[in-house]
């Protein structure tokens, strides 16, 4: 029987200019078994490029986690209207699931908004990710009914009071 991973504490910080490939390369091993699943714009828009992770990082707050010096999970957030935080680009690589490493950065990233002065914070999925809406739900989030379009995509809403 294989041997789980020991839930270890992460180092959880903010991100870097110098994590964007790691963070690139963590959000295509995340999502690349939803591929097939993504239109091609969808994906796109969801596995970022260096460029548009760098663009990110001044956009909001971006958090990896890192483990023997290897980002293993990232999420950003932001502050929109009303002090409303919102969610984006949450993922852990395959082979660290079930570790907490997920739970983690959502906690630090809703403290990170929290202190922000948020009350409440919303975060997307798509219906493929049926794995991520259980695990959000577990963490407080219920769909608000609203969906969107996402490239040719329905995009679910969540949200949570902080």
């Amino acid at each position: 029987m294989p041997r789980r991973r020991e839930k270890e504490k992460e180092d959880i910080r903010r991100a870097r200019a110098a994590d964007a490939r790691g963070i690139v390369q963590c959000l295509a091993e995340a999502f690349a078994p939803y591929r097939d699943q993504y239109t091609v714009y969808g994906f796109a828009d969801t596995v970022l490029n260096e460029a548009s992770v760098r663009n990110r990082m001044k956009q909001m707050h971006l958090l990896v986690a890192v483990r023997n010096g290897g980002i293993v999970g990232t999420v950003g957030g932001l502050v929109g209207q009303n002090l409303e935080g919102h969610l984006r680009g949450m993922a852990v690589l395959p082979s660290f699931r079930g570790t907490g490493i997920a739970a983690q950065l959502l906690a630090a990233i809703e403290a990170e908004l929290r202190n922000l002065g948020c009350t409440r914070v919303t975060l997307d999925t798509t219906l493929p990710l049926e794995a991520a809406m259980r695990f959000y739900e577990k963490h407080g989030y219920v769909r608000s009914g609203r969906v969107t379009d996402f490239f040719g995509m329905r995009l679910i809403e969540y949200a949570k009071r902080l």
